[in-house]
């Protein structure tokens, strides 16, 4: 029996096989993964993991026995080189050849390489997997500065991390705010704050730098002032790409990650895609969209699963979000981009608001930071599609549960 083979196992891939077993799917499960390691939480890697505060250990999705109970087969430490849709298998550089009755891409994505002059020296790195971290923890043990290209939430993440390690860091933002992808800029200027009252220099609208340094070592990072900022550590936060090579070259839809209908199918029925590779169609009909995200991964693998056993379910999840930085914890529903209108409640001063975005004059997502009731009620809410005005908000966010 051929089965499922699901090529990538960080949280998307293990989730598929998770929810195909939980879904009565009783042929073969083969999860891929390039890492020689057990799937693990990411999101910790710039937060806990990297200050030290959590263990590998701690980062693992399952244990090893889960795996064997499940009938889950593991190929770590293992690339795969060809999908041959066709003959319908799998190849991987090793010569080892998989035969599938679906393959699910859970591909991810990779960080983007900084662009600038002086990328190459030694010091300077993205975060994106756990040996990235451990690698980050070591450099940051023996430096006393770090400077962070760019303003999203890893590049923040990354600094409260250093900050609360004791570095002086510096982030450098090439646009006039912090977060612009994913918050409003009432949001934006509440973080920039916050990173500039506990001693990040933070500088938006920054032009591209210069990493300078001496004997291939970082010593500098170079504004486009000219002036110089003395680091030892440079990580670069500037996005990331979807990892779509494998199936470009298997022939398969591409734009702007692999392309899928509402139930995660590629342009070949026997192709899955979803979590941070796949470009699928906005619920509402919005276009097309690529989230990069635990809820993301999570609802689109039932999806996956509900596909393959032969049922009918479409994606239609709400989004959300979260990000941690000090004692500040960002969560987002809904998509804000295109809002009209701003609404706030809350304190910002104590740092427990949130901001209520609509369109039109309907509510399309919800910012709150520190106000987990809201987020709650906002997910219920967004998910249960009923049209809520300004007008709406004390029946829905009542004032006792504001505070």
């Amino acid at each position: 029996m051929a089965g499922a083979v699901i090529i990538g196992a960080g949280q998307a891939g293990l989730q598929a096989a998770i929810e195909l077993r939980a879904a009565g799917y009783d042929r073969p499960v083969t999860l891929i993964g390039e890492e020689d390691a057990l799937p693990y939480h990411r999101p910790p890697l710039s937060k806990a993991y990297l200050t030290g505060e959590k263990s590998a250990d701690a980062l693992l999705m399952r244990g090893e026995a889960f795996y064997a109970e499940q009938a889950i087969t593991l190929a770590l430490d293992t690339i795969v080189v060809d999908l041959d849709r066709q003959r319908r298998v799998v190849t991987t550089a090793d010569g080892r050849v998989f035969p599938y009755d679906h393959a699910v891409l859970a591909t991810g994505a990779a960080a983007r390489p900084l662009s600038c002059a002086g990328r190459g020296l030694d010091g300077v790195q993205v975060l994106r997997s756990r040996f990235d971290a451990e690698a980050l923890r070591a450099r940051l043990a023996g430096a006393s500065a770090l400077v962070v290209i760019g303003g999203g939430f890893i590049g923040l993440e990354v600094a409260a991390s250093a900050r609360k390690l004791g570095l002086a860091v510096t982030v450098l933002e090439m646009q006039d705010r912090l977060m612009a992808r994913a918050v409003g800029p009432g949001i934006s200027a509440f973080f920039a704050q916050a990173h500039r009252a506990r001693g990040v220099d933070l500088r938006l609208g920054e032009g591209p730098p210069e990493i300078v340094g001496e004997g291939g070592r970082v010593t500098a990072v170079r504004l486009a002032s000219g002036m110089l900022v003395p680091c030892q550590v440079v990580v670069g936060g500037v996005g990331v790409t979807p990892n779509v090579t494998l199936a470009e070259a298997a022939g398969l839809a591409v734009s702007n990650g692999i392309v899928v209908d509402a139930r995660q199918r590629t342009s070949d029925e026997a192709v899955f895609a979803l979590g941070d590779c796949a470009s699928f169609p906005h619920p509402s009909g919005e276009g097309r969209l690529r989230l990069e995200s635990v809820q993301n991964a999570v609802d689109q693998a039932r999806i996956v699963a509900s596909a393959i056993m032969g049922r009918s379910d479409t994606y239609a999840a709400v989004p959300w979000f979260w990000s941690d930085q000090y004692d500040l914890k960002l969560q987002m529903v809904g998509l804000s981009h295109g809002h009209t209108h701003v609404v706030e409640r809350g304190d910002r001063e104590t740092g427990r608001f949130s901001a209520f975005y609509f369109r039109d004059g309907r509510l399309i997502a919800i910012d709150s930071v520190n106000r987990p009731a809201d987020h709650m009620r906002g997910r219920r809410l967004l998910a249960s599609a009923a049209p809520v005005t300004e007008a709406d908000l004390d029946l829905h966010f009542p004032a006792q549960a504001r505070h």
